[in-house]
């Protein structure tokens, strides 16, 4: 069973606490164009871990540093500090207490990047928050909020909005190249003989919060019960190491995966700052991975759009043929992913010629862009506008967790725009 909700006021009221205390802290210090950048990266597991040794392999080039690394596992810690040359601490708070960390990588579990974000923002601090943005639509909404509040940077992790195929879709679309689009496609498909939510998440056996030295780990932090987080449990390794599998932590494929997914086509559709669904509705099941998880294997997600188009969106773990990334148009196709390739459909070949210079099928060249860690440095120096900002991470985030609670409930969920909440349709 899915776990309670948790309200959008709970969850202020939950991290009030830790923002009055942050907010007491000195204000971070103003940043020119050549300043270099000091970060910390907050959590330091696989994909934390990735992050970190980026940063290192980039310092010099983008005038950065690695000042501090933080996990609750300790073997995790001493590791990441290790590669990141630089002090380590079991608890998120002592880095952001930290007057010279400028800006945080949070590669948490899904259920702590509100909270963190919140607190680091609040403390002054920058953020680049791995996908998906939160865990339930009302984190998603407070934290869009405070970057709102405090005017710090907060970038997105979806790799492919950084992607200039989605950009010069964008354009194509605002200038009726196919005509009026009434909706899109894409996937993100896996199949392996060991399902790669097991495989990707070794357990380590020695591992605890009762073991000492480097097999320690501070469980309830990583919980984070105290605030509302996540229930309190025993200890539980397949949660800690596989937590992607557990629906208190995260949303399954739907978030791991679709997120990458309709970030990017929403910069395509709507924009770079995206636009909240009018319904939602998902399907699919558990249907080969019956290991005791709960999130399902096979997932196919439809929204509707209230600018009348419809994305539909399919993950499986169980075969990884997908289906293209598409956008359809009344006059013509447009493929995304590479370079954007436009087609003519039906008996629609005249009007197309005519927004397309005389041609049946064209394709747009891309520019190449600056990673999403880069593009978020560039910005923290007002150099350029932010690949992924608080407002599409949102507006994804809206859409992608109707959808996880959809499958969950077994119905179709509407977005009340004005009240800016979920209501069963």
């Amino acid at each position: 069973m899915p776990p309670p909700e948790l309200t959008r006021r709970r969850f202020l009221t939950t991290t009030a606490a830790g923002a009055a205390a942050l907010t007491s802290l000195a204000p971070s210090r103003a940043l020119g164009a050549n300043d270099r950048i000091t970060m910390a990266v907050i959590g330091c597991g696989g994909m934390g871990g990735g992050h970190l040794g980026g940063l290192v392999r980039r310092a010099e080039a983008d005038n950065i540093r690695v000042g501090a690394v933080c996990d609750v596992y300790q073997r995790r810690l001493t590791r990441a500090k290790g590669v990141g040359n630089c002090e380590g601490h079991l608890d998120y708070r002592r880095v952001l207490e930290r007057d010279d960390i400028d800006a945080v990588l949070i590669a948490t579990p899904d259920h702590w990047h509100a909270k963190i974000a919140m607190d680091a923002m609040d403390a002054g601090k920058h953020v680049y928050c791995e996908k998906p943005m939160t865990h339930k639509v009302e984190q998603a909404l407070a934290l869009r909020d405070a970057v709102r509040r405090t005017g710090k940077i907060l970038q997105v992790g979806p790799q492919a909005t950084g992607d200039d195929s989605y950009w010069k879709a964008r354009e194509a679309i605002q200038a009726g190249r196919i005509g009026k689009v009434t909706w899109a496609q894409g996937s993100y498909n896996r199949n392996a003989r060991t399902c790669l939510f097991n495989a990707h998440q070794q357990i380590d056996p020695s591992a605890g919060p009762h073991k000492g030295g480097e097999d320690y780990v501070d469980w309830n932090m990583w919980l984070g019960h105290e605030w509302g987080l996540a229930p309190k449990i025993a200890w539980n390794p397949e949660h800690f190491f596989r937590f992607r599998k557990y629906w208190p932590y995260n949303g399954g494929v739907a978030t791991d995966l679709l997120y990458h997914k309709l970030a990017p086509l929403l910069i395509a559709l709507a924009g770079p700052n995206g636009e909240y669904p009018l319904r939602v509705s998902a399907a699919g099941g558990l249907y080969v991975e019956k290991d005791g998880r709960d999130i399902p294997d096979t997932f196919l997600l439809t929204i509707d759009y209230p600018s009348e188009h419809t994305v539909f969106l399919v993950s499986t773990l169980t075969n990884d043929a997908g289906v293209p990334d598409r956008i359809y148009g009344k006059y013509g196709t447009l493929d995304v992913g590479g370079e954007p390739l436009l087609r003519a459909n039906g008996e629609m070949g005249e009007e197309f010629k005519a927004k397309n210079d005389g041609k049946l099928e064209t394709r747009i060249p891309l520019t190449p862009k600056r990673d999403l860690v880069g593009n978020f440095l560039d910005t923290i120096r007002g150099k350029g506008a932010l690949f992924c900002n608080a407002e599409l991470g949102c507006a994804t985030m809206v859409a992608i967790r109707m959808g996880v609670e959809s499958y969950q409930r077994r119905c179709t969920l509407r977005w009340d725009a004005k009240r800016e909440k979920v209501v069963r349709s």
